[in-house]
């Protein structure tokens, strides 16, 4: 096999991570060589980095230190970002066993280059520098005090016991991330319910009928398969009259991978958890911080985990009155229509579409036919074109993983500037959510440009029969929001890879792009351009758009109480003892938000990927941190048109095309020329009347 060559890898590769035009040749990647690759990738660029610590160890600057480390990082990501996408959306046993068999040396790797105090020194010698003063760019300098701050909370600065301790508690870590979503994937993977008819089906709208079928069919089956993939799960969940159907499909999904439900202790992340919450806690301790959370908001735009607790618990305040009004009504309707006198978790979903249909006149299902996913595509594009001056077209992968897989590249004026991937149908082996990842960054290597290339990845219902893939609404916002994310990645003007696209954003601010675009989801302009109906063309008829719209915030405060109960959780788990005890740590924040009464089975925590395998552990708030600054984003676009191009040009100027490499708020500030207004989050969810007048 070969390995790197130090120095002339952008033309000499192995052939286990081989390219095409730039991209992985995913085809090329064979599990059973994955270990030994990784482990010479690792190997040759520790010799590499003896070199560079030597060369600038005396006069440090950007090109004997910063750069030549860039360049061996760049080589060790476009090895591995390949096989950790491949590990998440067409996962075999092999593959799986090669990935986690890669985690601990790479983990050991990237603690012993954070905990280097060499390199420490050597980047201390930098910032203290006349080089650093006179010529780096604003990038650049960020770059390098950004990795100061990285030293630090690698633990650079403990003694050697200590640092061991900090390097085994991060290896462990690593490997718990992984268990713990594989265990959410296989138990969502084992539980099925196959049914001889349609009958115990009824409510289910056709086009989910026929994916109950086909599931059926992939298995060698007869009659019809209900799944927890999530076009499987949410259709029983939302329409499904058998509430006894929907009971059950609710328990499997909530008690998945845990001590409870039809797999108990099966897949069971119990002891995963403790270990994760107490671990993470260790390490804060050894840096000096009190609790995890502490350490997780050092780089965040709110580093203050007093001050997230507050907006969280302001925020909850403010939304309880219209969740209660809201859970008043659908009880109100419960009783009436299905004689159902006590509301439960199984019915919330169903309830809530009914009266949504019968208050609104307006379904899910009814919209369907009218975003084709191809349609919606184009028209996604067409906005993006006529806010941010790029054009968007469709091309040939050099090399996929999967025969859904579509493929895009982006143009600004006939430069070709990105390419993505979408991955967009739920399938077996495939992880649950939707999510961007990046498959190349943006940087510059001499007198090369490498492009930035993006995944992204979603698990929408499949196309049936002779009908494309129709997406719901929900799943269009989805697009969009994915869209968004690689967006902020692919239009990023920046060379140095640390600071480009999403890399060095704060999590609290790497959320906005992506919350923004959803937006245009609601638009009745650019609902023109990605809605046609799929026979006829015909766009979505006005009475419907306008039932559309007059539903948007349709019990919004139950929505927002049940994201901040996410929120509270995650901030519980990691700010005190608690952390201990993830059931008592939820069953304590369910006695604030809880307005629906969770059954004693009610497992959600252990598959709360987010927070346990996802990076946003005492992180979860961003969403909603992130969801003010789109909302008062986009009242620049309400003031004026929903097309404004110089409202555009500064969102893309002052958001996107800056990545990492200023201080996030400092970018907001220039787009919006003032700070966020608080206020604009609960206008935009109706939780309070539009004409209240913004705060300055």
């Amino acid at each position: 096999m070969k390995i790197f060559v130090p120095g002339n890898w952008c033309s000499t590769v192995t052939e286990t991570f081989a390219e095409i035009d730039g991209l992985p040749d995913f085809s090329g990647i064979e599990p059973d060589e994955i270990e030994e690759a990784i482990h010479q990738l690792l190997a040759s660029n520790r010799e590499e980095l003896i070199g560079i610590v030597e060369r600038a160890s005396d006069d440090p600057d950007w090109d004997s230190l910063v750069a030549p480390l860039e360049e061996i990082d760049d080589r060790l990501t476009k090895a591995w970002v390949p096989i950790s996408h491949l590990n998440a959306v067409v996962n075999t046993e092999a593959l799986r066993a090669a990935h986690d068999g890669c985690l601990v040396a790479l983990t050991q790797y990237s603690t012993e280059l954070g905990q280097s105090k060499p390199l420490y020194e050597a980047y201390k010698n930098l910032r203290s520098s006349k080089s650093y003063d006179d010529e780096l760019s604003p990038a650049q300098k960020k770059v390098v005090d950004n990795a100061l701050i990285d030293f630090e909370l690698f633990g650079v600065g403990l003694d050697e016991q200590d640092k061991k301790r900090f390097a085994d508690i991060s290896e462990r870590l690593a490997v718990l991330a992984s268990l713990f979503q594989n265990n959410v994937l296989d138990a969502s993977d084992a539980w099925t319910r196959r049914f001889d008819g349609p009958e115990p089906l009824d409510g289910l709208p056709d086009v989910n009928l026929a994916i109950a079928a086909e599931a059926a069919r992939v298995r060698g089956l007869d009659g019809y398969v209900v799944t927890l993939e999530m076009p499987s799960y949410a259709a029983v969940l939302d329409h499904a009259q058998d509430r006894e159907l929907r009971r059950e499909v609710h328990e499997a999904y909530v008690t998945r991978a845990s001590d409870r439900g039809p797999h108990a202790n099966s897949f069971d992340n119990t002891e995963i958890m403790i270990e994760t919450l107490s671990l993470r806690h260790e390490q804060a301790q050894l840096l000096g911080y009190g609790n995890y959370a502490e350490l997780s908001v050092v780089k965040n735009m709110t580093d203050d985990p007093a001050e997230i607790q507050g907006f969280l618990e302001n925020l909850l305040d403010k939304s309880l009155p219209k969740a209660r009004e809201d859970l008043k009504e659908l009880t109100a309707f419960a009783r009436e229509k299905y004689g159902i006198n006590e509301i439960r978790p199984w019915d919330t979903r169903f309830l809530s579409e009914q009266l949504r249909q019968e208050k609104y006149a307006v379904s899910e299902e009814e919209l369907r036919p009218y975003f084709p996913m191809d349609k919606v595509l184009v028209g996604m594009f067409d906005v993006v074109e006529r806010l941010f001056g790029i054009r968007v077209q469709r091309a040939v992968a050099p090399d996929h993983w999967h025969d859904d897989v579509l493929f895009f590249e982006i143009f600004r004026d006939q430069d070709r500037i990105a390419r993505f991937y979408v991955d967009p149908f739920a399938r077996p082996h495939k992880q649950g959510g939707a999510w961007m990842n990046d498959c190349r960054v943006r940087r510059e290597s001499g007198n090369f440009l490498q492009l930035p290339a993006a995944f992204l990845t979603c698990n929408f219902t499949p196309p049936v029969g002779d009908a494309p893939a129709l997406l719901t609404h929900s799943e269009v916002v989805t697009l969009f929001h994915e869209f968004g994310h690689g967006l902020h990645h692919m239009l990023t003007r920046q060379t140095c890879a640390a600071v480009s696209g999403i890399n060095g954003v704060p999590i609290d601010a790497v959320e906005l792009p992506s919350q923004f675009m959803e937006n245009w989801c609601w638009q009745p302009e650019s609902i023109g351009l990605i809605s046609g109906h799929w026979q006829t063309g015909d766009s979505l008829p006005e009475t419907l758009l306008k039932r559309l719209l007059e539903a948007r915030n349709f019990q919004s405060g139950l929505a927002m109480v049940r994201q901040l109960e996410f929120g509270l959780l995650d901030m519980a788990l990691h700010t005190s003892l608690k952390a201990l005890a993830p059931l008592e740590a939820m069953l304590d924040v369910r006695q604030r938000t809880g307005l629906v009464r969770a059954p004693e089975y009610d497992r959600f925590p252990w598959a709360f990927g987010h927070i346990f395998s996802g990076g946003y552990e005492a992180g979860y708030y961003s969403y909603l941190w992130s969801e003010i600054l789109s909302a008062d984003a986009f009242a620049a676009f309400e003031e004026t048109s929903v097309f404004d191009r110089s409202a555009g040009q500064r969102f893309l100027q002052e958001i996107l095309e800056i990545g990492g490499s200023k201080d996030a708020m400092e970018g907001y500030e220039a787009f919006r020329g003032r700070q966020p207004d608080p206020l604009a989050l609960l206008r935009h969810n109706g939780l309070i009347a539009t004409e209240t007048e913004p705060s300055s």
